[in-house]
């Protein structure tokens, strides 16, 4: 199966998942990515049984817009039932790198806002130990320099995403090298960093559950 296979493999059975928790008056919360725009167009089809949608990112907007699906600003949710995202690392106890879209703050948020964070991927970004990835830091511009030398400090090698600005107006230092034996304090560590906004390690926020299309099938994480 080709990786696009895989993922509309891992869309489908989020879809199956989703589609049951979804009233009429229900809010989906959806991700950024590759996957995530996979599971937008298989959403496409069923959006009479939901109220509205929250996006993570102007594009993936744009996007649902592009099928029809209402799409409301995240205050104007009084609850979200699922969030539905990709991912770009998982490991085992599904704590994941994101962010390779760059919309890693505003992920993040909806992930932190939803009754369920569903992740979905396909078994190629399953690994032992996080780190292979780059991590992606969301900056405030004036702050490169300083977010930089702190990431330098703590063993990485920061890398300015060329020609990129996020939906917030920020700028991404993707960050490589980094030893992600202990995730969580890493989060927070460069979290910690005057000039960060957020981080694309979400170990604080994992998953609660993911599903991983392979050649024979689907698993689960939980």
């Amino acid at each position: 199966m080709s990786s696009d296979d895989l993922k509309r493999t891992a869309a489908k059975a989020a879809l199956e998942e989703v589609l049951p928790k979804l009233g009429r008056d229900g809010i989906i919360g959806i991700g950024t990515g590759s996957t995530a725009n996979c599971f937008i167009d298989l959403l496409a089809e069923h959006r009479g049984v939901f109220d509205a949608a929250v996006a993570s990112s102007d594009a993936s907007a744009a996007r649902l817009r592009q099928h029809g699906i209402a799409v409301i600003d995240l205050n104007a949710a009084a609850s979200i039932a699922v969030y539905i995202d990709g991912a770009d690392e998982v490991d085992p106890q599904r704590r994941l790198i994101k962010g390779g879209g760059g919309a890693l703050t505003r992920e993040k948020i909806c992930a932190a806002s939803a009754d369920e964070f569903i992740c979905i991927v396909d078994h190629t970004k399953v690994v032992d130990v996080l780190g292979t990835f780059a991590v992606p830091v969301e900056v405030i511009p004036m702050a490169r320099g300083l977010v930089g030398r702190a990431i330098v400090a703590a063993g990485g090698t920061p890398v300015l995403r060329e020609d990129f600005v996020t939906d917030n107006g920020n700028l991404i230092l993707d960050v490589y090298g980094l030893k992600l034996t202990d995730p969580a304090r890493m989060e927070t560590d460069l979290n910690n960093v005057v000039g960060t906004v957020c981080n694309g390690i979400f170990a604080a926020q994992a998953a609660d559950r993911v599903i991983v299309a392979g050649p024979e099938g689907t698993r689960w994480l939980t």
